[in-house]
């Protein structure tokens, strides 16, 4: 149950008798499982069986101390600069208004309709697994080293995912779960199906992060210096064990502010500009979510520009084009979407607009919101329109899915979304307290493809990083309080 714990011991025969014959086997440090002839038969025992668990250090941690140790990474000394130019902190302490925010967004799971499973049938001479997966060469490559067979006596055959979103890509723990077992029932196929509660409780979550950011402002409301850093964990350092280290550097975590054209071009210049990324690792185990850090990143970027525009009382739109002359592509997606949804035209009584750009996965993304807060408190989004320049353009029903599906997704995430920690276990387990998107609550999707026809950008993950900055934002324009945490579930939005 905590991350980083071990299995000290369980009691075999206190389940033997059960009904389905179960049979509970150890499978590694921290895994026990328990076989039977039916799914529920196994899964009645494995309540049943007694277990004690050395819960390590992690089981001290919780979401506070987490925040905590973002929290001085803020202000850290060392740190990574990821991009340094000009003085930032010299035209920012000198400009003429200064804007200062600290944003959050906090651990997600995958939640995937289907939880990880898994069927593996083993012999002396052949190894097999029927698996959902994102990536079968990374499974066939779990079954060779898992059952010792060399790779040309394995065989995967992949079926459809029932959700991946990146849990199913690079990490294959449950198929190294499922032949681990099957490894100790030779000639027979074990089907492993984990439940919603050890989906929830056993993922790899996206990472937790925090952002402080700060502008600065000349008289006539021109942006003079951005100072933006990220304090949170990183997905390549637990990848990558050897390199876990507060301060390494890990440009992935700053994805979608390169300067470099290509997959995540930071659409804006300004004149002096410090980018820094503080790496805060903790016993929680993190890889990529739908859109990775640019979910969070787009989210940082975005509502801090929306609040130097309102701090230099420009349109938001008109602000953003004051920086935008050096990025066409970001600029052309960015003027389709307002151009589709009306910006600048009058809204029913109560309805607010917001915008936002951003880029990933080598495609240009853009989208205007439209939504309203009640006298409640109440939010709803009642329209979102979305651009997309992908290069080439293959199948437009295709991308209108894609963008449709990171509109739920995303929403999702920006409304009910967090993953918490107590005595160093998650605390959320199931649809009751990790809540997704109503159909009542899905607003309606515009998609506007932009193709320029000279290269080839991605469409499953691009157009998430701008569905919740352009919500945040026309939040902001209906209560004129920014808002700076996710999920909007725990804020009071009046």
């Amino acid at each position: 149950p905590v991350f980083g714990g071990k299995l000290a011991s369980f009691d075999a025969t206190r389940i033997s008798a059960r009904p389905g014959k179960p049979r509970a086997v150890k499978v590694d440090d921290a895994t026990v499982a328990v076989v039977a002839d039916t799914w529920w038969r196994a899964k009645a025992a494995l309540d049943a069986l007694p277990i004690v668990w050395d819960e390590g250090a992690g089981a001290t941690e919780s979401s506070a101390t987490i925040a905590e140790r973002l929290k001085e990474g803020l202000t850290a000394q060392v740190v990574h600069a990821f991009r340094n130019e000009g003085d930032a902190l010299k035209a920012i302490e000198g400009a003429a208004k200064k804007i200062e925010a600290v944003y959050s967004t906090p651990f997600l799971a995958h939640a995937t309709m289907e939880p990880m499973n898994c069927t593996v049938k083993l012999s002396a001479d052949k190894a097999e697994v029927w698996v959902p997966t994102q990536n079968a060469e990374a499974a066939l490559a779990a079954l060779s080293e898992e059952s010792g067979l060399p790779l040309a006596k394995c065989e995967v055959y992949r079926h459809d995912l029932g959700g991946g979103f990146g849990r199913r890509g690079g990490k294959q723990d449950y198929v190294r779960q499922a032949v681990a077992i099957a490894k100790q029932f030779p000639d027979i196929p074990i089907k492993m199906i984990w439940s919603r509660e050890e989906d929830m409780a056993h993922d790899f979550y996206r990472p937790v992060s925090q952002c402080r950011l700060a502008a600065g402002l000349d008289e006539k409301g021109k942006l003079v210096g951005l100072h933006l850093r990220i304090s949170g964990q990183s997905i390549n350092a637990l990848a990558n064990p050897g390199a876990i280290q507060d301060g390494y550097k890990d440009d992935r975590q700053l994805q979608g502010y390169t300067d470099k054209p290509g997959d995540a071009q930071l659409g804006y210049t300004v004149p002096n500009l410090l980018i820094e990324y503080a790496m805060r690792n903790s016993h929680v185990p993190v890889g990529p979510w739908r859109g990775v850090n640019t979910s969070q990143n787009g989210v940082y970027m975005e509502c801090f520009i929306e609040e130097v525009a309102q701090a230099a009382g420009a349109d938001s739109l008109e602000f953003r084009h004051s920086l935008m002359g050096k990025h066409p592509k970001h600029l052309a997606v960015l003027n389709a979407a307002a151009t589709m949804a009306g910006w600048g035209k009058p809204l029913p009584a109560g309805v607010h607009r917001g915008i936002a750009q951003f880029m990933g996965y080598g495609s240009y993304s853009a989208a205007v919101a439209e939504v309203s807060v009640s006298g409640d408190g109440k939010l709803k989004v009642h329209r979102m329109v979305l651009a997309l320049n992908c290069g080439h353009a293959v199948n437009p029903q295709q991308i209108e899915a894609q963008v449709e599906g990171s509109v739920a997704y995303g929403l999702s995430a920006g409304f009910y979304g967090e993953c918490t920690v107590r005595n160093g276990r998650m605390v959320e387990s199931n649809f009751h307290d990790y809540q997704i998107l109503k159909l009542a609550e899905m607003p309606k999707v515009e998609t506007v493809i932009v193709p320029s026809y000279d290269f080839w950008g991605g469409v499953g993950e691009p157009t998430i990083c701008v569905v919740n900055p352009a919500v945040m934002n026309a939040v902001f324009a209906a209560t004129g309080k920014p808002v700076r945490s996710l999920p909007l579930k725990n804020l009071k939005l009046v």
